[in-house]
């Protein structure tokens, strides 16, 4: 099991450490270093700035948005990217919900989110192979665009540059089991959402029958601590944000996943809480025993032992979510 280092998007501003945080990881043998966005910070500005600064470790994205770019635009960042690292870029795609693509892109959120994303993914493909002028015969992503306010002018195009990788590594966030399962047909790989590796099955058959060399890197949040209720309160912020703010009540596709977990009355309790105001009692409504199962908190000791169950299930890459150096440091030793 390889590890990286997941630093997420940005709050308020940017961070002083993630370049030394990023540093550190390649010093320790990290394989890769991982950027998200949301919306505020975009997902490959820091990349190219952490690239600039690294020379091994490979770099992520987790996710970038489907909805922020065309795919043809997308694919464009993915191969300058890769070009000016040397071929370290991974692209992680996900959708994500209505509220952020319809409140934030402004963009109808799919009616056939898997064709939507299939068709994302066949012309980020076709971009990177350069076999030929790009062309889909798309409900979502069509090239040429055909629509009836178009000119009729559009041609297919292959792009300007050549790509360094026409086989650069795509990801796909997936959550539901039916996008799984189609991840595991078009994709590199999978960044699941909330990993037990205790039961896997919640994600679906797929999960069982995975292609070979497929990638599986979950986000883990990692806090190597004495107090292990203290160490998961940042986890309960996260999962209260997530559950009760990222998607709407009838919605959100956090909070099914949640359910299905087993936890279906708490996150639904979470999101009243959240929705009306009360954030801190939404955090602390999410159940300890849900946030310890996703996450690696405690001692040394406890985390060598839980280390483990992660390393006999499906996951080939542990990113960790963590702004420390020490837990960095002894997450790299317990994993050697």
């Amino acid at each position: 099991m390889r590890l990286g280092l997941a630093l997420g998007y940005w709050g308020r501003g940017p961070s002083a450490d993630q370049v030394p945080l990023a540093r550190e990881a390649e010093r320790l043998g990290y394989n890769s270093v991982w950027t998200a966005e949301s919306w505020g910070s975009d997902a490959f500005t820091p990349l190219a700035w952490i690239a600039a600064h690294t020379t091994r470790i490979r770099l992520g994205t987790a996710v970038a948005q489907m909805a922020a770019r065309s795919p043809t635009t997308t694919a464009m960042h993915a191969l300058t990217l890769d070009h000016l690292s040397g071929g370290r870029m991974l692209l992680g795609l996900g959708l994500s919900g209505p509220q952020v693509v319809e409140g934030w892109y402004g963009r109808p959120f799919p009616r056939s989110p898997l064709t939507a994303t299939r068709e994302y993914v066949d012309v980020v493909r076709q971009v990177l192979r350069r076999a030929a002028p790009v062309a889909v015969d798309g409900r979502f992503h069509p090239l040429p665009y055909r629509g009836p306010d178009a000119t009729g002018l559009g041609k297919p195009l292959k792009p300007i540059t050549h790509p360094l990788r026409p086989d650069l590594p795509v990801l796909l966030g997936a959550e539901g089991p039916k996008n799984v399962a189609q991840t595991t047909r078009i994709a590199d790989g999978w960044l699941p959402l909330y990993w037990a590796p205790s039961r896997p099955e919640v994600y679906g058959p797929a999960v069982q029958d995975l292609p070979a060399g497929f990638l599986v890197a979950p986000m883990a949040q990692v806090r190597v601590c004495a107090d292990v209720a203290a160490g998961l309160l940042p986890v309960k912020a996260m999962l209260g944000f997530y559950i009760g703010g990222m998607g709407h009540a009838a919605r959100n596709f956090h909070a099914d996943l949640m359910a299905r977990m087993g936890y279906a009355d708490e996150a639904r309790r979470i999101q009243e809480l959240f929705l009306s105001g009360r954030r801190e009692e939404a955090v602390r409504a999410v159940p300890d025993a849900f946030a310890d199962e996703i996450s690696l908190v405690g001692p040394r000791e406890r985390i060598a032992e839980r280390l483990e169950s992660w390393r006999k299930s499906p996951i080939t890459d542990l990113l960790a979510l963590t702004s420390d150096p020490r837990t960095l440091r002894v997450l790299a030793e317990l994993n050697s």
